[in-house]
């Protein structure tokens, strides 16, 4: 059984809103215009309506969505086993690292979560071993992405996706992924417009040519610049990125499966086609972890993931399988790519190591 978003202040307008700029942001120079046609309501009223929902907090931001390893960086999910009496401790350490986007205490033995990118050139695992030593972890396992079956957080704001129901897993949901990604050939411009076009789009009329005389160029540049992008699959979309909480989207769970090697292939984009589940991995094993696919779902209350991950088990059949819930959230952003910010870091932890 579904519901619908009840937010304060959230017209029926704003949850149609909500739904279109997570799944297809135009790039044309006058964006709102396009979302604003496509809503059958005024320019200036849509602007008006995103800038309420930003407010609210509901949507954080309107940016590109990078792929990190198709740009180069090196990337994992990361469990580590901490005691429990300094965990925000341990956290503390983690989230400090520039790298780290995600960072959650979940109800497992391996109680601190967390996801890490390193730039170009730099060994990730030189970078967790770090994290390891500096947080005093008991344990850590590197979870690194073997095969992407699904990458796409899209919250259904009407509340009208029942928990079997499926969705197509789109091209850019399922990007490549391979043992070496080498960074791929930027110019100074593209590098420029990376650091910017991450960022929140301005609400302005011509956000493009906002964002152009940032970056030092044309808005014709820009919105070529991002098809190149897209096109090259450094970029996996423009989109909304949303506020789960504020979005009345408060449980997020992550069904980990046991699945037999032979039956990999069928069953992960069966696992990716559930509509609620927003990404779906296959993962390495270990003798202590014997879970090979990963399945994160949201839903506005524990119930709905509950009933998400009931409806997984009953059509694939895989019943050796357990649920981490996320218990205090530490940190969650967006990686942050060709920033200043790893200077620092690396002059600080990486020498003494």
């Amino acid at each position: 059984m579904t519901e619908t978003v009840t937010i304060p202040g959230l017209t029926e307008v704003d949850r149609e809103l909500l739904n279109a700029v997570q799944w297809d942001f135009p790039l044309e120079p006058r964006p709102y215009a396009v979302l604003a046609e496509r809503l059958g309501i005024s320019e200036p009223k849509c602007r008006d309506r995103v800038g309420h929902v930003k407010q609210a907090g509901v949507l954080r931001q309107l940016s590109a969505i990078f792929d990190t390893r198709a740009l180069g960086y090196g990337s994992s999910l990361v469990a580590a086993k901490i005691d429990p009496g300094r965990i925000d401790e341990a956290a503390a350490v983690m989230s400090a690292h520039p790298g780290v986007s995600h960072n959650y205490k979940r109800n497992h033995a391996y109680n601190l979560w967390y996801t890490i990118a390193v730039p170009p050139g730099d060994s990730l695992e030189e970078h967790v071993d770090v994290l390891h030593e500096k947080s005093g972890a008991l344990i850590t396992r590197r979870l690194p992405t073997l095969k992407l079956y699904k990458i796409g957080v899209k919250l259904d704001m009407t509340g009208k996706t029942a928990a079997d129901a499926k969705a197509e897993v789109l091209e850019h949901e399922r990007p490549e992924r391979k043992e070496e990604m080498p960074a791929p050939d930027l110019s100074d411009t593209e590098i420029a417009a990376i650091r910017v076009v991450q960022e929140d789009l301005p609400l302005v009329e011509h956000p493009f040519a906002a964002q152009a005389e940032e970056i030092g160029c044309s808005e014709a540049d820009v919105l070529s610049i991002l098809a190149s992008f897209k096109e090259r699959k450094l970029m996996r979309r423009f989109a909304a990125v949303m506020n789960h909480r504020s979005a009345g989207y408060k449980a997020n769970a992550m069904g980990v499966w046991a699945v037999p090697e032979a039956e990999l292939e069928e069953i992960g984009p069966k696992m990716a086609g559930f509509a609620r589940v927003s990404h779906c991995y296959k993962r390495p094993t270990y003798v202590d972890w014997p879970y090979s696919i990963f399945t994160m779902v949201h839903g506005m209350n524990a119930r709905e993931c509950e009933d998400t991950i009931a409806a997984i088990k009953d059509e694939t059949g895989i019943d050796e399988y357990d649920l981490l819930w996320s218990v205090k959230e530490y940190k969650k952003t967006r990686v942050r790519y060709y920033t200043d910010e790893w200077t620092g870091w690396r002059e600080e932890h990486l020498a003494t190591v």
